[in-house]
């Protein structure tokens, strides 16, 4: 990267992004009014809004000290920005009774893939102002180009994510609340074609492999809460010649339901495919996250880990937790948004529920190259 490429990046990322917000305005302002009006929906409005007005009045960048200045502009309104993906949740979930449920899916998944594009961008660009002058590519370990990895080591990530969530504390809850046995978790077993690297931006799929056993690590502990011992989940890894799979399998009872009719509901955000949506405590902790943002990484859900172990250690108690504000593990944001992220660059995520015995969970990405961004203007 040079410092004519990054002029270009981005001025680039400046003329872009504001015409990518301004699609989805006009999204927002076609949607009923009892449905903009409503809370959360009204707040991502105005933040859409401002951010289109300071980009359209945002001046070329000519030198590298107009780039750090823009960089420094970048960082703001991703940060400002955290709070959309749980607002939109929120208001969605309120508005449900007034839009059918094809109408607010479809919705929702435009406002999120459009999302992830503006923080694709963003973000990219920001990774190569830090990276000038440097060839990211001779790392030997993480090879990259921005947020892009060149050689991503499947294997290593899933054992990255395992590890962080055997790192947490036992403080499952059954369905109706009450503590679950400490039985430490169960085993992950990784096999299939273990070596696999491939080119994908590490944070997406880190991100849907911590969601996907995050679940079935629950799921198994829940199931076998009367047992001595947990059966293992079992993550199988295969390199096709344009993308990669991974299935999991778990032996957490299913996904049977009285609230869904069929796995895939869990993806939709409309009350009637996914009754959960409606729940006061949903509502709650998404109105907990809507005031402190959610950007969907992993790493903002292990932020909170690594501190209370560090409360623990030292006897404080940390008063986000106390005050009730701290990450929920269940806003129901996980599957939908892995499945989004997912779907992104034209990969799927797939559910097969076997009632009474567990679930397997097909996930395809396709290699970086070989699909486009999945993004409707």
């Amino acid at each position: 990267m040079d410092e004519e490429k990054l002029i270009k990046s981005a001025n680039y990322v400046r003329t872009e992004l504001p015409v990518r917000i301004a699609h989805r305005l006009r999204d927002l302002q076609a949607l009923p009014y009892v449905v903009v009006t409503q809370e959360g929906v009204a707040q991502v409005y105005e933040l859409y809004w401002s951010a289109f007005e300071k980009f359209r009045h945002y001046p070329q960048v000519t030198t590298l000290e107009e780039n750090e200045a823009f960089c420094e502009f970048l960082e703001g309104i991703l940060d400002e920005h955290a709070p959309v993906i749980p607002s939109l949740s929120l208001g969605l979930s309120l508005s449900s009774p007034h839009l059918p449920p094809d109408s607010l899916d479809a919705f929702m998944r435009r406002m999120l893939v459009s999302r992830i594009s503006r923080r694709v961008l963003a973000e990219h660009h920001l990774a190569l102002s830090k990276s000038l002058g440097t060839n990211s590519l001779s790392l030997p370990e993480d090879p990259h180009v921005g947020i892009i990895y060149t050689a991503l080591n499947l294997r290593h990530s899933i054992d990255k994510c395992v590890a962080l969530l055997r790192g947490r504390s036992h403080d499952m809850e059954d369905e109706i609340g009450e503590s679950m046995p400490n039985r430490g978790w169960p085993e992950v077993i990784v096999d299939g074609h273990i070596d696999t690297k491939f080119s994908y931006i590490r944070e997406h799929l880190e991100y849907i492999i911590f969601e996907l056993l995050k679940n079935a690590i629950t799921a198994t502990g829940l199931n076998h809460r009367s047992s001595s011992s947990l059966p293992p989940i079992r993550a199988t890894i295969v390199a096709g010649e344009n993308d990669v799979g991974v299935r999991i399998s778990d032996q957490g009872g299913g996904l049977s339901s009285a609230r869904i009719k069929s796995p895939s509901d869990l993806f939709s955000f409309s009350h009637i495919r996914n009754a959960t949506r409606m729940d006061d405590t949903r509502l709650g902790a998404l109105r907990s996250a809507s005031s402190r943002g959610v950007k969907a990484t992993v790493a903002e859900q292990i932020r909170p880990l690594r501190t209370e172990q560090s409360n623990v250690n030292s006897n404080n108690k940390d008063p986000e937790r106390e005050a009730g504000i701290a990450p929920h593990p269940r806003i129901g944001l996980g599957l939908p948004m892995s499945n989004i992220f997912t779907t992104y660059f034209g990969g799927t995520l797939e559910l097969v529920s076997l009632d009474g015995w567990g679930t397997d969970v097909y996930l395809r990405l396709p290699k970086l190259g070989t699909n486009l961004e999945g993004i409707e203007l």
